[in-house]
């Protein structure tokens, strides 16, 4: 969902990716979600990270839960921050309460990637 909205909200100037510890596939309440804002991620993969890519970053956005921790090590001139956000995958029940906690997780995400959008511009 981040990969989704910084696609919309940054310049061309940035490259954005997205990538994680483990690759699940992309879940499928994600994309149904974000369709509701009218961005299509029925078309990206889970991706594993590629550190030599992660080294060479100018800006890495840590997302939920442990991957802060668990995010490999980078040089200082990358510069780290993260968003302890909840896993909307981690939710439970039917499915319509599984999508009540995914819209509430894309909307934090939508306004952080706003507002780091506006604050690197």
């Amino acid at each position: 969902m981040a990969e989704g909205f910084a696609k919309e909200s940054f310049s061309e100037d940035w490259q954005v990716e997205s990538a994680g510890i483990e690759a699940h596939g992309v879940n499928p309440l994600a994309v149904k979600v974000m369709a509701e804002v009218n961005i299509d991620l029925s078309h990206n993969k889970s991706k594993l990270i590629d550190t030599d890519f992660l080294n060479d970053c100018d800006l890495v956005v840590t997302l939920c839960g442990d991957a802060k921790d668990r995010c490999p090590m980078t040089p200082p001139s990358v510069k780290k921050l993260h968003w302890p956000l909840p896993d909307p995958a981690q939710a439970t029940g039917t499915e319509a309460e599984k999508m009540v906690v995914f819209r509430q997780v894309r909307e934090q995400i939508k306004d952080l990637v706003i507002d780091l959008a506006s604050s690197l511009k």
